[in-house]
């Protein structure tokens, strides 16, 4: 079996996570966060949409972690990030980030706001 370097270009992923933080770039931020190819923002959860709206055109699609286990989104957040065009795909955090991480050496553009675990 060959095993293969993976090199991120022009975004920075995940490093790892825990109990209420995330690491990224040997940085450690505590509490939820918003990742883009701009790098990392505080996020404040569903009640704070500016970083996610703002953001619009940098990413494709936007994966939204929500803790330890996957819950829904609420449908008036969700219809407000589809009004601004945000495309969102909801999952638990420690999935978001491996799937980020995925997705971004494949060198898509993509973006991650996660809640912590």
């Amino acid at each position: 079996m060959q095993l293969n370097e993976v090199k991120f270009e022009d975004q920075v992923p995940v490093d790892g996570y825990g109990p209420g933080f995330f690491r990224v770039a040997d940085q450690v931020y505590n509490g939820a966060m918003f990742l883009t190819a701009e790098g990392v923002k505080p996020w404040g959860g569903y009640a704070d949409l500016t970083p996610l709206i703002d953001s619009v055109g940098t990413y494709d699609f936007v994966f939204v972690g929500t803790g330890a286990d996957i819950a829904p989104v609420p449908k008036d957040i969700r219809e407000t990030l589809e009004n601004a065009g945000v495309a969102i795909e909801v999952m638990s955090s420690p999935s978001a980030c491996r799937t980020y991480n995925i997705l971004l050496s494949e060198g898509r553009r993509v973006a991650l706001a996660v809640l912590p675990v």
